[in-house]
């Protein structure tokens, strides 16, 4: 079946039968693989409505030079179920200990300071693109296709240039 068409229907008319042609039929097939990748069945249904309603919503960006309409849906269905967990991983503020910490001994808190100037250092060292990239995905908590829709970006490019400066920074600290 000829899917761009259904795509570019949602994009242009927010046409509802479309969609429900691209949902009946993506829709188990989704949840299936992230089921096959681990996901609880309740996570995988959780995340397979994420992604159609990303592609309801964003169904603009889809680029059919860069890849197939499956590929772009499984691409934002493996996303969708990354940010899932992040946040699943996230203490909620009641679970956050309350009241005063214990101060850590000297030394560790000396190693700690250490370790942040030369991870400091490294960041800084890294070329300017690489750095801007590593800042959005580890401080600013953008995932790649994120990253890459903000950007411009392609996200083979986005991926290669993370990957190049997780490198250097593993070589950096050593």
């Amino acid at each position: 079946m000829a899917w761009i068409t259904q795509i570019r229907a949602v994009r242009d008319h927010k046409d509802k039968g479309a969609f429900a042609e691209i949902f009946a039929y993506f829709g188990p097939r989704v949840k299936a693989f992230l089921m096959k990748s681990g996901a609880t069945p309740d996570l995988a249904e959780e995340c397979t409505q994420e992604v159609m309603v990303t592609l309801w919503n964003k169904a603009h960006l889809f680029d059919p030079a860069k890849a197939s309409v499956s590929t772009w849906i499984f691409t934002i269905a493996r996303n969708r179920k990354i940010d899932i967990l992040r946040k699943q991983r996230r203490p909620e503020p009641e679970d956050l200990p309350w009241g005063p910490e214990s101060e850590p001994d000297q030394a560790d808190a000396l190693a700690l300071q250490q370790e942040t100037m030369k991870l400091g250092e490294a960041l800084a060292s890294l070329p300017e693109k690489q750095r801007d990239l590593i800042q959005k995905a580890y401080f600013g908590d953008l995932s790649q296709s994120e990253i890459a829709a903000q950007t411009g970006l392609p996200l083979g490019t986005i991926k290669s240039r993370i990957r190049l400066a997780l490198d250097r920074l593993r070589h950096s600290m050593g």
